[in-house]
């Protein structure tokens, strides 16, 4: 029970972070807020994410691709290129350090108002704390887990970012309702977003990409949306109300 509270809470925070910071405010700018809160979230989304921690700025540009080249050629992580989930995964793991090694061949018009923290990104962004990371989740397990198949979970754990970003990109292009005709595959996971925290409603966002709220019917729920419109009352950022 405990290793499940432990994988269930891990699950939350790292997708809320990577929904929030990433897709949000790093890669369509629904949100505007100070540097030094800026800097608070490149933290909070380290420690949230781990091993599976990526540059803001890399994802961003690489989302905006996306959107740009919606399930053609130039998309880096659309399952119409990709087999199984696993192969979707590790397209978009190359895709993703050609991007943060090397983004000259990325158009400017992608690179526009990025939240940038290189000092932050040289130290943390490589295998020596991916290795702390995972040897602080091997210590959890080992003093959470009960019976030997729980620890069939770590890899999981390890990899916590990359699999959530690529079962939604998987799951929101193949399976589920469309509320809008588009011309591409984007489609709507979950009537009721419980699991997601806002993300599975693919569809909404394909539409109105710069919306900060992805619910449009009356039983969709965005939680991400309703806490940064909490961050906002706190006066930690501002929302900017685009459609």
């Amino acid at each position: 029970m405990a290793l499940l509270i432990f994988f269930i809470c891990h699950w939350y925070i790292s997708l809320f972070f990577q929904s929030f910071f990433h897709h949000r405010y790093a890669a369509h700018n629904m949100y505007s807020m100070s540097k030094t809160w800026e800097k608070i979230f490149h933290v909070c989304c380290f420690l949230a994410q781990g091993s599976s921690y990526i540059s803001a700025s890399s994802y961003a540009m690489m989302h905006r691709l996306h959107h740009a080249h919606t399930d053609k050629e130039g998309d880096p992580h659309s399952p119409q290129f990709s087999a199984n989930v696993f192969m979707l995964i590790w397209r978009t793991r190359n895709y993703y350090h050609k991007v943060y090694k090397d983004n000259s061949f990325v158009e400017s018009k992608y690179k526009k108002d990025l939240p940038e923290w290189e000092a932050f990104d040289k130290i943390v962004h490589n295998w020596v704390f991916r290795l702390i990371w995972g040897l602080i989740y091997l210590l959890i397990y080992t003093q959470l887990v009960t019976v030997w198949w729980m620890y069939l979970f770590l890899p999981l754990t390890f990899a916590m970012g990359a699999l959530q970003g690529s079962v939604v990109n998987w799951w929101a292009h193949r399976f589920g309702y469309e509320n809008f005709k588009l011309n591409n595959t984007s489609k709507n996971i979950l009537p009721l977003d419980l699991f997601f925290v806002g993300e599975s409603y693919h569809n909404n966002h394909h539409k109105y990409p710069g919306r900060p709220n992805n619910a449009i019917k009356w039983f969709e729920f965005d939680l991400t949306f309703q806490m940064a419109r909490l961050m906002q009352w706190l006066h930690i950022l501002r929302i900017n109300y685009a459609v």
